[in-house]
């Protein structure tokens, strides 16, 4: 994979190098997977798929980060709700939680489609991207990591900021917690399902408050 770390640097290394915190986590055939070619778009259903055309399996983004230069090159977004980051957990390495929509204060409205509770755009995603890119000292033409559940919601944050004229827009097209399998379980692919390390543990610094 374009990129990589030379095969001898240590998976512990690489990581860190990438700026994602192993602790004392093994990450059994790290390797293997990051190995794997890039995502073809035309496995991915409509939904996934982005103008831009730029995709990243979660298990190969650490080794991306590294490839670009480093966490200090990149910026890597989480971009679901804020109840999904407390409940849910939050990836190694994200510099900051930056929500693309978010549920009404109150939960009283139903999407009848999704069957979950009303989700509305969040107003300032875009200046909120744009804040945490300057605190990096990055610019637009940088590319951008997006993450959300399973890669919807990411696909259309990557449309949004090429609005905004961003130019490298990474999605995760299996997100934090992967795709759904045929029991109805989130047990396909994802961050958490490749063994990548993430915690329940929130930095306030990196949390989302409506401005």
């Amino acid at each position: 994979m374009s990129g990589s770390a030379p095969s001898s640097r240590p998976r512990r290394a690489l990581l860190a190098h990438a700026g994602v915190a192993l602790s004392a986590i093994a990450l059994p055939g790290l390797a293997a997977r990051q190995a794997q070619a890039a995502v073809d778009p035309a496995t991915l259903p409509e939904v996934k798929r982005t103008r831009a055309g730029l995709y990243l399996q979660a298990a190969e983004v650490p080794a991306f980060i590294a490839g670009r230069g480093g966490a200090a090159r990149v910026l890597f977004l989480d971009i679901r709700t804020r109840a999904e980051a407390m409940y849910v957990g939050m990836a190694d390495g994200v510099d900051a939680l930056v929500p693309f929509v978010e549920h009404q204060e109150l939960m009283t409205d139903w999407d009848q489609q999704r069957n979950i509770y009303r989700l509305e755009p969040v107003q300032d995603f875009v200046s909120e991207v744009n804040r945490r890119l300057r605190e990096k000292g990055l610019g637009k033409n940088d590319p951008v990591v997006l993450i959300c559940r399973s890669g919807d919601r990411s696909s259309r944050a990557a449309n949004r900021l090429a609005e905004d004229d961003f130019t490298q827009m990474h999605s995760v097209v299996d997100g934090f917690e992967g795709d759904m399998s045929t029991d109805g379980r989130r047990s396909v692919n994802g961050w958490k399902n490749a063994g990548l390390p993430w915690s329940y543990k929130l930095d306030k610094a990196k949390m989302y408050f409506p401005r």
